[in-house]
């Protein structure tokens, strides 16, 4: 049978999600976990993989097993027995044409800024720090020119291994709480470092070192080159991510 997860997880102690040889990840901590339930071995499918420091709100992820248990046996169990720093929000059997991965529609990330002239001592992990002021409406129309379909090649990272950059983007809203400015965005996917590549361009537009134009010009020329500095992960929260309603996959 096929069993999903909804999952978060605070992404400070891992380096990313996805099982490596040598360091603690995410994956690797779900699949010792799920196993000690499941009393057999069991490998973890998820929805976007997230870099070292990058946590994540309602992260979904699935895997087949043999085992027989209720859905409250399989939250309790991996619980108890999984890293602290990740949590299980809830379990489901479903169809097992479902994949975490290719199933999904769209997917949610959340990047979040504390703009003072006072590093952060609270949630220092979990936040991006500029010094610098930062002119929110600026960033905003900046942000409004990723709407849409478009070839992201300049902002994707040189390791990236995706065969298609053309993402088509429904949401890019900047959005200022006092102190923190919020960047969220939504996409039918994303390529490896787009959004904090997205963020090196989005913050030297707020300092005012380059014009709103700026970010029109860079996915114009598909050149990562010619984009700014990848921004820290500090700050990047994989927000969620949503289904064909067929899969009933809850939505958080």
């Amino acid at each position: 049978m096929r069993i999903a997860c909804g999952i978060e997880y605070d992404g400070e102690p891992f380096l990313g999600f996805q099982s490596q040889k040598q360091g603690n990840t995410v994956q690797s901590c779900l699949e010792q976990a799920i196993s000690q339930v499941a009393n057999e071995p069991v490998s973890v499918f998820c929805c976007g993989r997230t870099d070292t420091g990058v946590s994540a709100r309602h992260q979904v992820i699935h895997f087949d097993t043999t085992a027989n248990r209720s859905d409250r046996q399989w939250r309790l169990g991996i619980n108890s027995s999984n890293h602290r720093a990740i949590s299980v929000l809830w379990v489901k059997q479903v169809a097992d044409d479902f994949h975490a991965r290719f199933s999904a529609l769209t997917r949610s990330y959340q990047y979040t800024i504390l703009n003072r002239n006072v590093k952060p001592a609270i949630n220092r992990h979990h936040l991006t720090w500029e010094l610098m002021p930062l002119d929110e409406i600026k960033m905003q129309q900046a942000a409004e020119i990723l709407l849409g379909t478009h070839d992201f090649s300049a902002l994707r990272s040189s390791n990236c291994q995706s065969k298609e950059p053309v993402k088509t983007v429904s949401e890019a809203r900047v959005v200022r709480e006092g102190e923190l400015i919020h960047f969220y965005v939504t996409a039918n996917g994303f390529l490896h470092h787009m959004i904090r590549n997205v963020m090196g361009v989005l913050i030297p537009i707020g300092k005012g070192e380059k014009p709103v134009s700026w970010m029109g010009e860079i996915i114009e020329s598909k050149d990562r080159r010619k984009a700014g500095v990848t921004a820290a992960p500090n700050g990047l929260v994989f927000a969620g991510v949503t289904y064909p309603d067929c899969f009933e996959i809850p939505r958080i």
